[in-house]
C-alpha cells in the first residue's frame, strides 16, 4: 500500500500542500495538464525554492488568471461536475467542498452563504490540485499529523477573526481531529490551518502516523517566515509496513427493500472510489416477509462519517448501522514477473517473513486474456504455475 504522511509543522492550506507534493515529484506541467479538465482557464500555478527556518522547499503560486469568482459552495461543486475530470477526482473534490459546506452553513446557519475569500478559483484549483497530486504520486491513503491550531487575531475579509478561523473550528469538530498548540506555544502565531486546506486534510485523511518505508518527502511552504519554527508542512511518501498485526475498521451496513437493483452497484463503486476496503451485498428476508439486500462496507475510521453519508445520500434507506471490528492482516506485496504469456503483477502474502501464496491480478490476467485469445482460467492457471515457480520456492 502506497501511503502519504503529511506532518503539518506550519500548519497547512492548499497552497503548503501543493507545494509538498510539487517537491516530492509532482510536475507542475504535467498537473496544469490534468487541470485543464476544468471548465475555465487562463490561471497558472508557479513554483519556486525558498528556506523557512533551516528547511529548502518549494513556494506555489496559484494565479487564477482572471476575476471569475463562486459565489456558494454550490457553484463550485456544479463547476466540478462540469468539468472533464476523472470521475473517482471528481468524487473526492466534491466531498472537500461538501465538507467546506457544511461548515460554512454551521456558521451561517445557510448553506448556500456567499463566499469571500474562499469563492476565487484557487480555492477549487487547490482541492483538485491537491486530489490530483496524491493521483499523481500514486497515494492510496493519505495521514496526517495533528493539525495547530494557531494564535491570535488574523485579517479576513469578514474583518478580523481568531485563530483558528470559525470554518475551521467547525471542520476540525466535525472530524475530530486532533490539534496541537502553535510550536513554542507562540502567541501571536496567526492562522496556520486555513478552511481549505483544513477541508482537504479532514475529507481525505486518517489522523495516525503509519510505519512506513519513505521512497521520497517533500516540504511546502507557506508565504510567512516566522522565526519560532519553520513554516512547512512535510510530506513523506512511501509503502506502509505490511507486518501481521490487528487494524481495527468501521463495518458500516444498511437493509434495504425498496431501491431498484440497477442503483447498487453505483453506489459500490463509489464506495471504492471513496476508499473503502471492501464492499459487498448480501440478500436478506425482511419483516413482513418481504427479501431485501445488506448493503456492507468495511472502511478506515478516518472515512467513517463520509461513507455513512454517501449511503444516506445515495440510497434510499434511513438509517445506517456502524460498528468497529478487528482485522487480522498478514503481510503483503506486489510484484511484477516475466511469464511465458506476459508480464504480469501477483499479490504476495507472507507470514513470518516467508512468501506462503500469491493471487494474479485481475485485470493483468483480463488483459493478457484479451491480447492472446487465452480463456481467462488458463491465464489465471499459467501466471500461478510460473510465478509460484519463482517466487515461493522457500525463498525468503
Amino acid at each position: 500500500m502506497r501511503v502519504g504522511y503529511l506532518q503539518c509543522v506550519g500548519g497547512v492550506s492548499g497552497d503548503m500542500l501543493l507545494g509538498a507534493m510539487v517537491d516530492a515529484g509532482v510536475s507542475i506541467d504535467e498537473l496544469l495538464s490534468r487541470l485543464a479538465g476544468l471548465p475555465f482557464g487562463g490561471f497558472t500555478i508557479s513554483g519556486r525554492r525558498e528556506k523557512r527556518g533551516g528547511v529548502e522547499g518549494t513556494l506555489i503560486s496559484v494565479e487564477p488568471g482572471s476575476e471569475l469568482r463562486f459565489d456558494t459552495v454550490s457553484d463550485l461543486i456544479e463547476a466540478v461536475e462540469a468539468s472533464d475530470l476523472d470521475q473517482s477526482v471528481k468524487t473526492k473534490a466534491r466531498m472537500v467542498l461538501e465538507r467546506l459546506g457544511a461548515a460554512e452553513a454551521s456558521i451561517h446557519g445557510d448553506r448556500e452563504a456567499h463566499l469571500h475569500e474562499l469563492g476565487s478559483a484557487d480555492t477549487l484549483i487547490d482541492v483538485v490540485g491537491a486530489v490530483l497530486g496524491l493521483e499523481m504520486l500514486g497515494i492510496e491513503r493519505l495521514y496526517s499529523s495533528p493539525l495547530p491550531t494557531g494564535s491570535g487575531v488574523f485579517r479576513s475579509d469578514h474583518g478580523p477573526m481568531p485563530a483558528p478561523s470559525p470554518a475551521t473550528t467547525a471542520m476540525l469538530a466535525t472530524a475530530g481531529a486532533p490539534t496541537v498548540p502553535p510550536p513554542g506555544g507562540a502567541a501571536d502565531a496567526g492562522e496556520m490551518v486555513t478552511p481549505t486546506g483544513a477541508a482537504i486534510v479532514t475529507t481525505l485523511a486518517q489522523f495516525a502516523q503509519p510505519a512506513m518505508t519513505v521512497t521520497q518527502a517533500g516540504y511546502g511552504l507557506g508565504s510567512r517566515d516566522p522565526s519560532s519554527y519553520p513554516n512547512v508542512v512535510a510530506l513523506r511518501v512511501g509503502e506502509e509496513a505490511g507486518a501481521p498485526g490487528v487494524k481495527t475498521l468501521s463495518l458500516i451496513e444498511t437493509n434495504i427493500d425498496d431501491m431498484s437493483p440497477e442503483a447498487f452497484p453505483h453506489v459500490s463503486e463509489r464506495l471504492f472510489e471513496l476508499g473503502a476496503r471492501d464492499v459487498w451485498l448480501t440478500p436478506i428476508n425482511m419483516k413482513k416477509g418481504r427479501t431485501g439486500v445488506m448493503l456492507s462496507a468495511l472502511v478506515d475510521p478516518g472515512i467513517e462519517q463520509q461513507a455513512v453519508d454517501l449511503v444516506l445520500r445515495e440510497t434510499t434507506t434511513l438509517g445506517v448501522r456502524v460498528s468497529p471490528v478487528h482485522r487480522y492482516e498478514a503481510e503483503r506485496e506486489s510484484i511484477t514477473v516475466k511469464t511465458s504469456i506476459g508480464e504480469l503483477s501477483v499479490k504476495i502474502k507472507r507470514l513470518d517473513g516467508r512468501r506462503v501464496s500469491l493471487s494474479p491480478e485481475y485485470e493483468d490476467c483480463r488483459l493478457i486474456s484479451r491480447e492472446t485469445g487465452l480463456p481467462i482460467l488458463e491465464v489465471y492457471r499459467i501466471v500461478e504455475s510460473e510465478a509460484a515457480s519463482q517466487l515461493l520456492n522457500d525463498m525468503p
